[in-house]
């Protein structure tokens, strides 16, 4: 027998919940870097699948749906800290077009997965490329407003009236 699950806005978020909301990504100097309102319908996602980074869902963890949370996220609970040896050097001349500072350029890792790389400095000689996540080292505020909770495992639906 199937049990049923009514709604119940006292159900809180754990692992494997699916989870209904919107959030913001902003710099510390309130710069946004992504915000799912501007998308109608709030965004849909599994804790624990991958989809979020692990300090935001830290930050989930607990909440229930009317629930609204910002934090204030550091480097190593966001994209990390910025890492020196993420810089490489490339001799400029194996360039098939002449890199330019600012630029992003997409490489193939030994696994043939995209990786992509901002150009740090070029001479004529060495082009330096940045391989850290462009929000490496930086801090974050994450903000999240929280539409639906549904325990793992259930499913939710909707009922006509």
């Amino acid at each position: 027998m199937t049990d049923i699950v009514y709604p119940n806005e006292e159900i809180r978020i754990e692992q494997g919940s699916a989870v209904r909301l919107h959030f913001s990504v902003a710099l510390e100097n309130g710069v946004e870097i992504d915000n799912t309102r501007q998308h109608d319908a709030p965004v849909q996602l599994v804790m624990g699948d991958g989809n979020l980074l692990p300090g935001f869902e830290k930050a989930l963890l607990g909440l229930k749906a009317g629930d609204r949370r910002t934090v204030h996220l550091p480097p190593e609970d966001a994209f990390g800290p910025w890492n020196p040896d993420n810089i490489q050097r490339f001799d400029t001349v194996k360039f098939e077009d002449m890199p330019a500072e600012g630029h992003i350029i997409e490489f193939e890792d030994k696994a043939k997965a995209s990786v992509f790389g901002v150009v740090k400095s070029v001479n004529t000689d060495i082009t330096e490329i940045d391989f850290n996540h462009p929000l490496a080292g930086k801090n974050i505020t994450f903000a999240v407003e929280v539409f639906k909770v549904i325990p793992s495992g259930q499913q939710a639906v909707n009922l006509l009236e």
